[in-house]
């Protein structure tokens, strides 16, 4: 007989912000902090990180050792295995740390050089891809998504522009009980993008087009998708062309198709506790097809400092286009609002990424030209929320506390 996963198990299946049902995450024993500028290991990084390179007591001394205790007090709270912070504020100053673990079971310590998994901050580089082709003419953001995409639930008054802001009104695939069932009980299925939509569209849609912000990862495999249609080159390969080796982001990467399974070393074993049974599990290898344009891609903490600023400031993007891209609507949430595939938290501006095993936050403060980019090595919520948010709220109540970053929006 068929075991039905529970509403948690269901729950912990999308890709980005907070569960709402409480987890306890066991605390790991970890080493030091291990400060910016340490010996750096080869593997096949063999790009310049002297603009992320960081002195020690780069905030100066009492703000460092503030900052060290409050990432130290969250991870071991939440019981993260490992974290990597980055924090650059231009006149002020830096932090960088890795602390932790990478490895539980060797108790190889966690680095700044490593690749992870950043989950949905995909969104941010497939919407990218989508305004380059509103930018040459080629889509229009009230296109109607039937026009490229063909059996969509009221397709004909779905806008590429309500996909991209989450209020569509279609039902999430991550959703439904039989997605569910089927990535936990074998997480290395390979799914395609229309089987993933399969799942939602045998659902009723929740609300009609532009009423209701839900946040859906059918929206973005439909974005996907809508970029496949009109470039005629597979999604994967178009952010590839377009959006990082444009913004020189050479350590980010979107595996897909027969390079699914790629996960460049270095990097570090991921611990979720998104399975079946509930037990947590390893996985690193758990292949990422059914997140495709919403959350399978990989970077690291170079190419994500680079990209929070590129994201939030339009480098790539007309003016205008950028503009619409940062016309953030409520979410519903406090403190939180969404443009289009990306969002505002406390004067912040970017995305945070959760998919099992790994979680991210890269975000942007304009008024103070900042950075703050957050990795860690689990998605194991601690009292409902999730890690990543509750190490970047502690940095921000001590650097920016006019400008605290809340909590993401709880998506789960």
């Amino acid at each position: 007989m068929r075991r039905t996963p529970s509403k948690r198990l269901l729950a912990a299946v999308l890709l980005a912000a907070s569960v709402l049902a409480p987890t306890t995450a066991s605390a790991t024993a970890a080493p030091a902090a291990h400060p910016a500028g340490a010996d750096r290991r080869d593997h096949d990084h063999d790009h310049d990180y002297d603009h992320d390179a960081c002195p020690a007591d780069g905030l100066g001394r009492g703000l460092t050792a503030r900052l060290d205790k409050a990432v130290a007090d969250v991870r071991e709270q939440a019981g993260i295995p490992g974290v990597t912070v980055g924090l650059w504020m231009p006149g002020k100053g830096c932090y960088v740390r890795a602390t932790g673990v990478a490895d539980k079971a060797t108790g190889e310590p966690m680095s700044t050089d490593l690749y992870l998994r950043i989950g949905s901050e995909t969104k941010t580089f497939t919407v990218t891809a989508l305004l380059e082709l509103v930018d040459e003419g080629r889509i229009r953001l009230d296109d109607p998504v039937a026009r490229y995409v063909h059996g969509v639930p009221n397709g004909r008054r779905i806008t590429l522009r309500h996909l991209a802001e989450m209020r569509s009104g279609l039902f999430p695939y991550s959703s439904d009980p039989d997605f569910a069932h089927d990535l936990l009980s074998d997480p290395n299925r390979l799914f395609t993008p229309r089987e993933l939509l399969a799942y939602g569209f045998k659902h009723p849609n929740t609300s009609a087009p532009g009423k209701v912000f839900v946040y859906n990862n059918s929206n973005l495999i439909l974005l996907g998708l809508v970029i496949e249609k009109v470039t005629g080159h597979r999604a994967a390969d178009v952010i590839d062309r377009r959006v990082l080796r444009p913004a020189r982001l050479d350590h980010t990467l979107f595996p897909d198709g027969p390079n699914v399974g790629e996960f460049p070393e270095p990097h570090p074993r991921g611990y979720t506790n998104q399975t079946l049974s509930g037990e947590v599990a390893d996985s690193t290898d758990w292949k990422p097809s059914w997140a495709w344009t919403a959350g399978a891609m990989i970077s690291d903490l170079h190419d994500l400092h680079s990209w929070a600023k590129t994201v939030a400031t339009g480098t790539l993007l007309s003016p205008e286009t950028q503009r619409q891209r940062l016309t953030m609507l409520p979410t519903g949430h406090p403190g939180t609002n969404y443009g289009l595939g990306i969002f505002e938290s406390g004067g912040w501006i970017g995305h945070n990424g959760s998919i099992p095993g790994y979680e991210s936050v890269t975000v942007y403060l304009p008024s103070q030209k900042a950075t703050l980019v957050v990795l860690l090595n689990t998605d194991i919520t601690y009292v409902g929320q999730e890690p990543s948010s509750l190490v970047a709220r502690a940095i921000t109540e001590i650097v920016t506390p006019d400008n605290v970053y809340d909590r993401a929006v709880p998506t789960r």
